[in-house]
């Protein structure tokens, strides 16, 4: 049914759309006000559910999560949690009943595919089934559709966000904007009741949790820290109910996909129950075709979700700490997802935050309704909103020796921009591999892989005289843009991160936490890489030397430098100990190696003036003074304590 307030020759209306991975919103927003639409399910909510009938179309909403039960792989919901994710990561999951394909190749483990009855899907084309019918309807209401502004967990990262607007393209949407779920619940708090200073968003949902710190002034959204976990949400605290039911009923290994399925189902149920009275039950099938009855209070429920909310608790205090802010800053709690609607959720957040939460928009509709707002400020149909969000983790590139030069630092605000200068490490290198990763780290490996590319064809020339300037740019939607380029010969490159899906959801999470776990471990060999790479610089420079200028050394002093090279080789080759002293050897070994030598690096750089004044050609004898003046440059850096050639990127 068309709503008669529209005019048909009225400028398109753009519309907000909330991606669930329990339930799908789609809003659009009216004079400022926004309004939840009625999806093809006649009411706000449609289940994020696709049931692929043999032979059919997909169907989307409640009658395929009803065909879960039923048909179960022929059924698939959360389809979100899998976005981003590999085949390997999800196999093991407890109470999927989603049939996976197994990969044929290396190219294909790099997403989840699903088996419907012979046919393969991919989370994105369940996602972008979600999103088609969401815009249908609509089309449906409005009749003129716009672009669209579709909300992510703030805790996405560039392979998820990618993924979700490959869906909203393969569903023909115009994308305006991805906008973080958090970003989008405070703008709708923010615009409703006029919020000033600091707040919170605690955003449990069916497969994430996120916690955003931000702060509202005078229509500025600016969010000071964001954390979180996309594997956590309400389908973990059903799959732990469930879990329970398993052992009441005692089926063992003897449960097949539609028991799975049903008991899940039964395990939601029971959970909405408990939301609205103290004690409930459901029914679960027994032996011979008789009934069950599983029974839990609010408090047993309470007992059993504990971890999962202690989980959100550390989160939080890391949030927090990340925006320099204590528990008592914070002016307000905004209550964001279906799962805040459980008593024990409510309890335990107005128990940490020592205040009530907001809750006066419905939690499962807020964040649809900042993204119809947003949509209609973009498209200039609604009030501006300046809206500055964060980076989740630093992003940066490897360097030489496995460490990495964070160019984007973790909580810098979005959109960003970051340049850094490289240089050679080798006499006559003619490109550079260049490899972005992303994480808090102090090692490449111990990151996250987002990007390779090469930079070819420059001028062969001495280490440390080639220049190559990398810059960052990250854009509203927090995708990735990098470009590099050698500033002599005017050569650049550039890549625009579109990464394999194979990021599993536990690592984004864990990439923080080992951060500050092993922070103090994670410098000491960083260092010791370091150290490294300067030893070998130094050693390759005094070698060369030492076959083309130790004529300039005295026997004492021939001697004394072949002794320090000696020394240093000696610690590269033995086996690592203890990080801390292993660098401090190493810096002690190429500190002296580059006293023993300096007055010979300045005879060797005046032997090279010398031979150009002496009647030889400058052309013949550049080569030399550039190489002199180069190893002059990596000694007065490692004296003055720079170690500037560790910071640079693998040479090809």
């Amino acid at each position: 049914m068309l709503l008669d307030i529209f005019d048909p020759k009225a400028p398109p209306t753009p519309i907000g759309i909330d991606l669930g991975t329990t339930n799908s919103i789609v809003a659009y927003a009216q004079d400022g006000a926004p309004r939840a639409l009625v999806t093809c399910d006649g009411g706000a909510l449609l289940p994020s559910a696709v049931y692929y009938p043999k032979g059919g179309k997909p169907v989307v909403g409640r009658l395929a999560k009803a065909k879960k039960l039923s048909e179960p792989r022929q059924a698939i919901t959360s389809a979100k949690r899998f976005l981003g994710r590999n085949y390997s990561e999800v196999q093991g999951e407890s109470f999927r009943t989603e049939a996976l394909v197994k990969p044929r190749s290396a190219e294909e483990d790099k997403i989840v595919r699903f088996d419907v009855g012979g046919r393969e899907v991919t989370p994105i084309e369940v996602s972008a089934e979600i999103l088609r019918s969401l815009y249908s309807s609509a089309k449906d209401q409005l009749q003129n559709v716009g672009g669209v502004v579709i909300t992510v967990p703030a805790y996405f990262d560039d392979a998820q966000r990618q993924a979700t607007r490959d869906a909203a393209r393969l569903a023909g949407l115009e994308v305006l904007r991805l906008l973080n779920e958090p970003t989008a619940a405070a703008v709708a708090y923010g615009l409703e009741q006029a919020l000033e200073g600091s707040y919170a968003v605690y955003d449990l949902g069916g497969g994430t949790f996120d916690v955003t710190v931000l702060s509202l002034s005078d229509g500025v959204f600016q969010v000071q820290s964001t954390s979180g976990d996309t594997a956590l949400g309400g389908d973990d605290i059903d799959r732990a109910i469930a879990q329970k039911m398993h052992d009441f009923a005692g089926y063992g290994d003897h449960g097949s996909p539609e028991l799975d399925a049903l008991v899940l189902d039964q395990a939601r149920q029971l959970k909405h129950l408990l939301s609205e009275s103290e004690e409930s039950e459901v029914v679960l099938p027994g032996p011979k075709g008789t009934e069950l009855n599983f029974g839990m209070s609010q408090a047993e429920l309470g007992a059993l979700v504990s971890p999962f909310l202690e989980r959100t608790e550390r989160i939080v205090r890391r949030a927090l700490k990340d925006a320099h802010q204590e528990l008592s800053d914070v002016a307000g709690v905004i209550l964001v997802g279906g799962s805040t609607r459980m008593p024990a959720v409510r309890k335990f957040v107005s128990e940490l935050f020592q205040k009530e939460p907001l809750s006066s928009i419905d939690p499962e509709l807020v964040v649809a309704y900042g993204a119809a707002r947003q949509a209609a400020a973009l498209a200039g149909t609604g009030e501006d909103v300046l809206l500055l969000d964060v980076l989740p983790l630093s992003l940066g590139m490897e360097t030489m020796g496995g460490g990495v030069d964070k160019i984007l630092p973790r909580n810098t605000p979005v959109p960003a921009g970051a340049r850094a200068t490289f240089t050679t490490y080798a006499d006559n290198q003619t490109g550079f591999e260049l490899h972005v990763v992303q994480g808090d780290r102090e090692l490449a490996s111990d990151c996250r892989s987002l990007a390779r590319f090469s930079l070819k064809g420059l001028p062969p020339r001495p280490a440390g005289l080639i220049r190559l300037e990398v810059e960052f740019h990250v854009d509203e939607n927090g995708l990735l843009r990098v470009e590099a380029k050698e500033e002599s010969s005017g050569r650049s490159a550039e890549v625009e991160v579109r990464p394999s899906y194979g990021l599993s959801d536990e690592e984004i999470e864990d990439m923080l936490i080992d951060a500050l776990e092993h922070g103090e471990s994670d410098l000491e060999r960083r260092r010791v890489k370091d150290e490294e790479v300067e030893a070998r610089r130094i050693l390759l420079a005094t070698h060369k030397g030492l076959t083309s200028d130790a004529d300039l050394l005295e026997q004492n002093e021939l001697e004394q430098v072949r002794l320090a090279v000696q020394a240093l080789e000696t610690l590269l080759e033995s086996p690592h100990g203890e990080p801390k002293r292993q660098g401090s050897a190493l810096q002690q070994a190429s500190d002296f190696l580059a006293q023993v030598t300096h007055e010979w690096a300045g005879k060797r750089m005046n032997r090279a003036i010398s031979g150009a004044l002496s009647g030889r050609t400058l052309g013949a004898v550049q080569g030399e003074v550039d190489q002199a003046r180069g190893v002059e440059a990596h000694l007065e850096e490692h004296r003055r304590g720079k170690r500037s050639g560790a910071d640079r990127p693998e040479e090809e």
